[in-house]
C-alpha cells in the first residue's frame, strides 16, 4: 500500500514541473481563442440592447475562470484563495491521518496484546485515492474542486474514528494487563513471606521448651476467634449501615465472603498468604483496623468493608469483580 505521506513531495515537484510546460501553451491558445472570440462577438453582434450586450461572451468568461491550488504567480499571491486553502489542509490532514493509522496498528501488533477487536488495521486505501484525486485537481476549474476537497475530510473523518476507537482499545489492554502482573506479583510476594515464615516457625524453639535461654519471643499461639458464621454475618450487617447500603449489597457481601473464606475468622489460603473472612493479602493489612486482626472478626470486618467501599464501592461492585475475575 503506497503511503500518501512519503510520496507527496515527490508528486508534487513531478506536477509542478508538468504543469509549468503544459500552461505556456495553454496560456498562448487561451489567448488566441479569447481574442477570436471578442473579435467574431463584436463584428457578428450590434449593440442594440444592453440587454444583448451582456449575453453569451460574459457567461463564458465567468465559466472558463479557474483557480489553481499552485499557480506561478508571484510569492505571496500563490493559491492565497479559499479554495485552495481549504484544499491544502485536507491534504496535510489527510497526511496525519494515514500516519496515525500506521502508527496504531504496528503499535497493536508490538503489544503482542488482544485488545478484542478483529479490525486491529485501519484500510486507508480510499482517502490515499482521493488525496491524489484533489492533489492532481490544480488545473481544474474552481468549482469542481470543493467536491474533491469534501471527499476527502469526508474519509478522514472515518480513517480518524477509526484509529480513535483501537487506540481506546489498545489503552485498555495495557491497563488490563498492568493490573494482572501487578496481581500476579503481590500473590507471589505473599507466597514467598509464608514459606520465610513458616521456615522460621520451624527454626524456633517450641513455646513449652524448659530450659531455653533464647531471648527472642515465642511464635504466637493463635486463640480461636470463637465467632461462628451467622456471627460474623451478623456483625456485618450492623456495619454496612453506616455506609448507607442495604439489603441488596448484604446479599452481595455474604456470597463473596462465602467465596472467599466461609466467613471463618481463622481462615489462611497457604498458597497466597491471604487471611481472614475479607483474605486481606497479605492478612497484616488489617493492623490498620486493629491490632487483634488475626483473631477478632469485627475487626476484619471493619478492614473488609473499606476496603470494599474504596476500591469498588459497594459489595455488589467486589461481588461482580470476583465473579468475572476469580478475585477482588
Amino acid at each position: 500500500m503506497r503511503s500518501i505521506t512519503s510520496s507527496a513531495p515527490i508528486r508534487r515537484v513531478r506536477r509542478e514541473a508538468a504543469r509549468r510546460s503544459r500552461r505556456r501553451p495553454a496560456i498562448v491558445a487561451t489567448g488566441v481563442a479569447f481574442a477570436v472570440l471578442v473579435t467574431a462577438g463584436v463584428t457578428a453582434t450590434a449593440p442594440t440592447s444592453q440587454a444583448e450586450a451582456s449575453g453569451s461572451l460574459a457567461n463564458f468568461a465567468l465559466a472558463s475562470y479557474t483557480t489553481p491550488i499552485l499557480s506561478d504567480a508571484p510569492a505571496g499571491a500563490i493559491g492565497a484563495d479559499e479554495i485552495s486553502t481549504a484544499a491544502r489542509e485536507a491534504l496535510a490532514a489527510a497526511d496525519t491521518s494515514i500516519a496515525a493509522a500506521t502508527t496504531v496498528t504496528a503499535d497493536i501488533a508490538a503489544s503482542g496484546l488482544d485488545v478484542g477487536r478483529a479490525d486491529t488495521a485501519v484500510d486507508t486505501a480510499a482517502l490515499q485515492a482521493a488525496a491524489e484525486r484533489l492533489e492532481a485537481g490544480d488545473l481544474l476549474p474552481a468549482p469542481l474542486v470543493p467536491a474533491l476537497t469534501d471527499d476527502v475530510t469526508a474519509l478522514i473523518a472515518s480513517v480518524d474514528e477509526h484509529v480513535a476507537g483501537l487506540r481506546g482499545s489498545l489503552d485498555a489492554a495495557v491497563a488490563l494487563k498492568a493490573e494482572q502482573e501487578a496481581a500476579e506479583k503481590a500473590r507471589l510476594e505473599a507466597e514467598a513471606a509464608a514459606a520465610a515464615e513458616a521456615a522460621a516457625a520451624k527454626q524456633s524453639p517450641s513455646s513449652g521448651s524448659s530450659g531455653s535461654s533464647g531471648s527472642s519471643a515465642p511464635s504466637p499461639v493463635y486463640a480461636a476467634a470463637g465467632t461462628s458464621a451467622a456471627e460474623a454475618q451478623a456483625i456485618a450487617r450492623n456495619m454496612i449501615a453506616g455506609y448507607g447500603w442495604g439489603d441488596d449489597q448484604f446479599a452481595c457481601l455474604v456470597s463473596l465472603w462465602q467465596k472467599e473464606s466461609d466467613w471463618n475468622t481463622l481462615a489462611h489460603n497457604r498458597s497466597s498468604g491471604a487471611y481472614g473472612i475479607p483474605q486481606a493479602l497479605p492478612g497484616s493489612k488489617m493492623a490498620t483496623a486493629g491490632a487483634d486482626w488475626q483473631t477478632n472478626a469485627a475487626t476484619q470486618i471493619s478492614w473488609g468493608l473499606g476496603y470494599i467501599s474504596g476500591r469498588y464501592g459497594t459489595p455488589c461492585g467486589a461481588w461482580s469483580h470476583s465473579q468475572s475475575v476469580g478475585w477482588y
